[in-house]
């Protein structure tokens, strides 16, 4: 993923959310573990999980999901803190970091609509965020290639199964994660130095 200098301007142009006791984002870019694993390790974020949006609960079973059939993208939900995060800079860390927002229907080797890229968004204020969000990454042409995050009104979020959850902090030797996920931690620490959580990155 290609990351330039103009997409971290985009920040001054954006208003801050509105305060409350807790909020919560919902957002997809790919498999879950990396996104969720990103998250986890963001000052203000109270709890990350991994799980399923955008289909049926019937269908919301990882299984069925990796058909590509069931209209479910691989999502997280992440609870944060308003007064010590905005949902501006998840935003801003979920194009940055945690995925490839031009690529459509994939991410890296995962290929499906299950892996797309999606901003599920809970109330008008964070359409209006997200919209304006993708509106200035695209006048600042901070990719060669268009941005292919959908926004859409979120309907319910699934909970992956257990075996999901947490799952590079459990498995960091994992080759997969190894790959493709230890790498998106470093750049969150690097990137985003101020909004790292205090002590080592988590890992494990």
């Amino acid at each position: 993923m290609r990351i330039f200098t103009k997409i971290f301007v985009v920040m001054a142009v954006l208003s801050s959310a509105a305060m409350g006791a807790e909020s919560r984002a919902v957002f997809a870019g790919g498999c879950f573990w990396g996104v969720e694993a990103v998250f986890e390790n963001v000052k203000g974020v109270i709890d990350v999980r991994s799980g399923y949006s955008g289909g049926a609960r019937a269908t919301a079973n990882y299984d069925e999901v990796g058909t590509g059939r069931t209209k479910h993208a691989e999502a997280v939900e992440i609870r944060f803190d308003p007064a010590r995060v905005s949902y501006e800079q998840l935003l801003n860390i979920f194009f940055v970091v945690a995925h490839d927002p031009t690529e459509v229907n994939r991410q890296g080797p995962d290929v499906g609509p299950q892996y797309r890229s999606a901003i599920f968004f809970a109330d008008e204020s964070q359409r209006r965020s997200a919209r304006a969000f993708v509106d200035a990454l695209t006048a600042a042409k901070a990719y060669e290639m268009p941005i292919a995050t959908e926004i859409v009104k979120l309907a319910a979020f699934y909970p992956a199964e257990d075996y999901h959850q947490d799952y590079l902090r459990h498995n960091p030797a994992d080759p997969y994660i190894v790959r493709h996920d230890l790498p998106k931690l470093a750049a969150l620490k690097i990137k985003f130095p101020d909004l790292v959580k205090p002590g080592k990155i988590s890992k494990n």
